[in-house]
């Protein structure tokens, strides 16, 4: 038998603890600061706080619910968004900061293409995308957790137009078709002119 080798998944509740263990290397410098928070109709898995003063939101995606689970985040991240100010009246101190934003850190054993590139115009300030792999060692089984690193989002570049030192006046719209063609009589025609 091999040192290391890839396994299934374990249940969710072994899945999520084994997550909290890897929480800094997802949010490195985090302080956890909720596990299992009700928010917009489901459970956010993790709440972490950056250093920065970002709320970092961490959802982990069961297998084959990569691409549903990019809307959940984006309406998790607005939930929490909503809701920062009410946080800081309850607890003052947090050290989260408003406008150090929202992000959601998405983990999933396997990103589809079309889960990229729906996350792909969001970027990394909105939505970080992370795997996870389950292996088994000799020890038991662990958990891997790599960051996945996107290439930033082209930006069309628009044609360089040169100044012109004069304005030509454009054509006026035709079509080709005559009145006759349009089928329209001598009265209606006067009444358009």
């Amino acid at each position: 038998m091999p040192e290391i080798a890839l396994t299934p998944p374990p249940p969710r509740s072994e899945l999520l603890r084994q997550v909290s263990g890897h929480i800094r290397d997802l949010v490195p410098g985090g302080q956890l600061l909720a596990v299992g928070m009700l928010g917009a109709g489901s459970p956010i898995d993790f709440v972490v706080l950056e250093p920065g003063g970002s709320v970092v939101l961490v959802l982990v995606a069961d297998p084959g619910h990569d691409l549903e689970q990019v809307g959940l985040a984006l309406a998790q991240r607005a939930w929490v968004e909503a809701r920062l100010f009410d946080w800081l009246q309850l607890a003052p101190g947090l050290g989260a900061r408003p406008e150090a934003g929202v992000r959601v850190c998405l983990l999933c054993a396997s990103l589809r293409p079309e889960t990229l590139a729906a996350a792909q115009p969001l970027g990394a300030a909105v939505l970080e995308l992370a795997i996870y792999r389950c292996i088994r060692t000799r020890d038991g089984v662990g958990l891997l957790v790599e960051r996945v690193e996107r290439p930033a989002a082209a930006v069309p570049e628009s044609p360089a137009v040169e100044p012109t030192q004069t304005t030509v006046p454009l054509p006026s719209f035709r079509t080709g078709l005559r009145d006759i063609d349009l089928g329209i009589t001598a009265e209606e025609l006067a009444s358009l002119e």
